[in-house]
């Protein structure tokens, strides 16, 4: 799983097999350690909201999907997710899952487990 933020927008990015340990798991989870702190970023479908929302506590982004929408996400060809959810003072947090596509450019990374990108084709 991969996380973006910019702003006030936070993007998770999930791999096949994420997107399937998700599915069957209801949680998945990633650690960054920075040595004297460990940064966790985790996507949970949550039963109990009725929106997306996210939470940051003790150096845990926790990103909340309510169930009804994860298995629309998980069981379908939708590619994402997302909600402006606010955040108080006039100003919202622009949330975005997605299932994660290979590159249509070089790139060194691995991406044997993502998504077939529909515009590959195009080219």
């Amino acid at each position: 799983m991969k996380i973006r933020i910019k702003g006030n927008t936070i993007r998770l990015r999930l791999s096949k097999s994420e997107v399937a340990f998700f599915e069957k798991e209801k949680q998945i989870s990633e650690e960054t350690n920075f040595g004297n702190s460990t940064l966790i970023y985790q996507l949970v479908n949550d039963v109990n909201t009725g929106s997306i929302k996210a939470t940051l506590q003790n150096n845990c982004i926790s990103v909340h999907i309510p169930s009804e929408y994860s298995l629309k996400w998980t069981s379908s060809n939708l590619v994402g997710l997302s909600n402006d959810m606010d955040v108080g003072n006039d100003k919202k947090l622009f949330i975005l899952i997605e299932k994660d596509f290979k590159c249509l450019d070089e790139t060194i990374e691995d991406q044997s487990d993502n998504y077939d990108n529909p515009l590959a084709q195009a080219k």
